[in-house]
């Protein structure tokens, strides 16, 4: 595990993972929303988007903590990744995380909402087409994540 892709649905817990497997693996962790959302929050054109995160990946390690639903271009880091995990939980345990993290506009609520509907089954053929390759983790609950940070931890 040395290239690492987390993603999931808006209040998941993306980023307190990458933090907690970046530790255990001894990894960098790259926040892409850092990278991608402006002050103005208007999204990044595609085209930049995917040059931000070749320049990225070109890094020998990595974990890039990050799902950016519609204005997303996955193939990128996918292409470049071993190890992809999803987490795919619960809308209501997301959408109260993401309630009390901070205040969302409607365009999150409508993709934390139609996440399963919309935005997964985008995300499962990007894998099988681009990542073919990597480790896939499918994590649906707190016991999946400490059992992924358990494997990872005992790693050399």
């Amino acid at each position: 595990m040395h290239k690492v892709v987390v993603l999931g649905r808006g209040g998941a817990g993306k980023s307190t993972l990458a933090a907690r497997l970046g530790a255990a693996a001894a990894l960098p962790v790259i926040e892409l929303d850092k990278y991608f959302w402006p002050p103005d929050l208007t999204p990044i054109p595609k085209d930049q988007w995917s040059r931000i995160q070749r320049r990225l990946v070109s890094e020998p390690i990595w974990v890039l903590d990050g799902d950016l639903g519609p204005y997303d271009v996955l193939e990128v880091r996918l292409q470049a990744a071993d190890t992809v995990v999803v987490l795919d939980f619960p809308l209501w345990r997301c959408a109260w995380r993401a309630l009390r993290r901070s205040r969302e506009n409607v365009a999150f609520w409508r993709w934390v909402i139609g996440y399963r509907r919309r935005s997964l089954p985008l995300i499962e053929a990007a894998i099988a087409r681009h990542a073919a390759h990597a480790d896939i983790h499918l994590l649906r609950t707190s016991r999946d994540v400490e059992h992924l940070l358990a494997r990872t931890r005992q790693r050399p």
